[in-house]
């Protein structure tokens, strides 16, 4: 019996140790952060392909942050099914942003907008 009570504490701590998906929020500030400070492999990781195309293109045109600290903070964050909205700021621009996430095989993953597309705040 005192076996059983042991196999069946591992077999639930296998089962909890198990790949949990990210938060749109940490996802948001994964991707924002890999993108301040050209972390291609992280930014790649964390957004669809049209996201890493878009982000791709955008990083040449920026200066890369020695700035560790990004001083993340989420705005705003609204979640709707598969597609989530997170609202931020940084300390490596003056402005929030704005990222779309869409839900891929259990993980959250930045993805490009569409031209005039609604946000939804």
């Amino acid at each position: 019996m005192k076996n059983m009570v042991i196999y069946s504490l591992i077999l639930l701590f296998f089962a909890c140790a198990g790949n949990e998906s990210t938060t749109p929020a940490k996802t948001a500030q994964i991707v924002a952060e890999s993108f301040y400070q050209g972390n291609e492999a992280a930014l790649k990781e964390h957004t669809t392909p049209e996201g890493y195309a878009n982000f791709k293109n955008l990083m040449a045109m920026f200066v890369k942050s020695d700035t560790k600290d990004s001083n993340f903070k989420v705005i705003e964050e609204t979640i709707d099914g598969d597609v989530a909205w997170v609202k931020y700021s940084t300390s490596y621009d003056k402005t929030p942003g704005i990222f779309k996430l869409v839900k891929q095989d259990g993980e959250w993953k930045v993805t490009a907008r569409r031209p005039k597309e609604e946000v939804p705040f």
